[in-house]
């Protein structure tokens, strides 16, 4: 976690018709400081034993009765300090790969109540894990090490051995006195553990691509190379593997399971292969199947595949007859957390898969899921204003939502627009579209119900997003930077001016004379717009080490959502001087942020929503209800 501190700052809020202003001492501590999460979020590993699954959801591992495949059943939960990477269980005890947080152990005794009563995280970034008795043969990418853990006293789990090999450690399999590693570049090792203690390279093999899984059955060992596909290597003679066969997937093979003379493969995006390995030489793909977006980890039991959709969650199929894929159940995770808006202690988000999500997030250290609309596709924007919730939708359009019940939203009306909806920005009655490869399209949305075009323009490349000051929409074109554009007649827009960015323009959000744009890569852009005709950069913040997709202004700060890094905090008192005064490297990936009274809502994508109290000021209101754009409360809504 990297943390700056923060000098004094200065508050201006309006109330009724008192303005207040004070001055806030410094923060004290981190900043921001994180005061909660909810933690659900896509779905990323899955191990079955007996009648029981067990699946990560973003940081939490769902425990799961299975007795039904068709309808499984939650049974408990728990909330882990990192991303679920991988699971192994066997009776009531479950191990779990948290990357950079180690390796857990949990006890599931009781199913309802999982308690994790046991952790390593001093062994790196852990990503696999394979439970045999009371050892855990544990892979993490940061050294391409195998080290085995004992668990004999699950409180306390302690390294015993370890082995280094060549390549990235990713996957890995135990098969009696046997461990055999998926090492990324470095194919397929063979390792005797025989002696716990002290491992031993026995053999290893290149598998020309990628090897992210291996699965063991006999003396054969299948291979998860990423974009080669399926690799069928002979472990007869451990110290010499031999490639016997394989087969190209159309996607990346990411994960591998086996059942009898079949063998199926995530392969990511492009789903669930089912291959018939009855001639180990010449393996054939015979079935496949959607998972979500993205299927990236499957299990065999019982008969049946266990996949994991990322957005779709578990899929239970019946894939035991070559040829043949029947769905048999499933159970929905939560997805990913990707875009917010937030105002009166409620928070609105666009969630994959297709909803709108409502929590209540008054008490931030424990918010709650209030109510979730469907939508038809995945909202990638989410935009208050008035009493309406507008949700760009790709190639659904413009979705409006009514909020005159905050609590239960419901649908209203929709534009559908020529290309691809990736941003908007409402001021009174008129909502300016960005439309992807369309440009800026301005629709009249005074009975939202029915939202008329009213004009449009074409801009050169993709329009992610909108900000509108005065007559002027300023426009994040990606790879076109900034544009600017004439909305004073809204039935003809026209483009009067554009600034390069040196990377693709995401976001942009206007503070007085100035355009703050989130230029991915190359930070922060500010843009004196004081002469909107000609617009100039004035300082940019850039540390090296950024990937600003989403900016919210509030005062006399800007807040990042900065992708993987995490959640970064500007003080731009100066705007020719933006100065970092905090940031935070959050478990999932920042897709969006947003700021209500002093709580920072952040976006985690696969890893949920997280909340931070602001690096300016403490939250002044405990109740009451703010208007939507106003910083005014009152104790009834108006």
């Amino acid at each position: 976690m990297k943390v700056h501190s923060l000098g004094t700052a200065v508050i201006s809020m309006a109330v009724g018709a008192v303005v207040l202003i004070c001055t806030c001492p410094a923060v004290s501590g981190t900043c921001p400081e994180l005061l909660g999460r909810w933690p659900y979020g896509a779905a990323t590993a899955v191990a079955v034993d007996g009648d029981r699954a067990y699946v990560g959801s973003g940081t939490v591992l769902l425990v799961l009765d299975v007795t039904t495949p068709a309808s499984p059943q939650l049974l408990g939960e728990l909330v882990l300090p990192d991303m679920v990477r991988s699971v192994s269980a066997s009776g009531s005890t479950v191990v779990v790969a948290l990357g950079s947080s180690g390796l857990g152990v949990i006890d599931a005794t009781n199913p309802a109540a999982p308690v994790e009563v046991g952790s390593l995280d001093s062994i790196g970034d852990v990503v696999d894990v394979a439970l045999d008795a009371s050892l855990v043969f544990v892979v993490e990418t940061s050294g391409g090490d195998l080290r085995v853990v004992s668990i004999a006293d699950p409180a306390s789990p302690s390294q015993i051995g370890s082995l280094e090999v060549t390549g990235t450690t990713l996957g890995v399999e135990v098969d009696g006195a046997t461990v055999y590693l998926a090492a990324g570049s470095g194919g397929l090792s063979v390792v005797s553990v025989s002696s716990p203690a002290s491992p031993v390279l026995l053999g290893s093999i290149d598998t020309s691509g990628w090897a992210h899984d291996v699965v063991v059955d006999g003396t054969t060992a299948y291979v998860a190379d990423g974009s080669l596909g399926l690799r069928v290597i002979s472990v007869a003679n451990p110290a010499i593997p031999l490639e016997v066969g394989s087969v190209d997937t159309p996607g990346s093979a990411e994960d591998v399971a086996t059942d009898g003379a079949l063998v199926f493969v995530a392969d990511q995006h492009s789903g669930f292969k089912q291959i018939d390995v009855s001639n180990p030489a010449l393996p054939s793909i015979v079935g496949s199947a959607s998972i979500g977006s993205r299927c990236d980890a499957v299990a065999a039991a019982g008969g049946l595949a266990w996949a994991i959709g990322d957005s779709a969650g578990l899929a239970v199929l019946d894939a035991s007859v070559a040829g043949t894929i029947d769905p048999v159940g499933g159970y929905q995770v939560a997805g990913y957390s990707g875009w917010v808006d937030a105002s009166a202690g409620l928070a609105f988000v666009g969630s994959v898969p297709d909803s709108l999500r409502v929590f209540d997030v008054g008490s931030p250290m424990a918010p709650a899921m209030i109510d979730e609309l469907q939508t038809p596709e995945n909202p990638v924007g989410v935009v208050l204003s008035g009493w309406y919730a507008y949700l760009p939708e790709l190639s659904h359009g413009l979705e409006i939502v009514d909020l005159s019940t905050p609590t239960a939203p419901v649908h209203l009306g929709q534009f559908d627009s020529p290309g691809k909806a990736r941003g908007v920005a409402v001021v009174g009655d008129i909502a300016y579209l960005a439309d992807g490869s369309a440009g800026l399209r301005v629709l009249d949305v005074s009975t939202p119900a029915t939202p008329t075009e009213l004009g449009s323009v074409a801009t050169p490349g993709t329009a992610f997003a909108v900000a509108v000051k005065g007559n002027y929409a300023f426009v994040a074109d990606d790879a076109e930077g900034l544009r600017v554009i004439d909305v004073g007649s809204p039935g003809s827009p026209v483009e009067v001016a554009s600034i390069g960015t040196p990377d693709s323009a995401y976001d942009v959000a206007i503070d007085g004379d100035y355009a703050f744009v989130a230029a991915d890569q190359s930070g922060v852009r500010v843009i004196d717009i004081s002469v909107p005709t000609a617009p100039l950069e004035i300082a940019f913040f850039d540390p090296g080490d950024i990937q600003a997709r989403n900016i919210v202004i509030l005062g006399e700060q800007a807040y990042v959502a900065n992708r993987s890094i995490g959640l970064l905090v500007l003080d731009i008192s100066i705007p020719g001087a933006p100065v970092e005064v905090g940031s935070v490297d959050t478990v999932g990936s920042v897709n969006g942020v947003a700021v209500v009274d002093g709580l920072i809502v952040a976006a985690d994508y696969q890893a949920g929503l997280a909340f931070f109290d602001g690096c300016d000021q403490d939250r002044i209101f405990d109740d009451g209800f703010e208007v939507f754009e106003t910083r005014s409360w009152s104790a009834t809504q108006p």
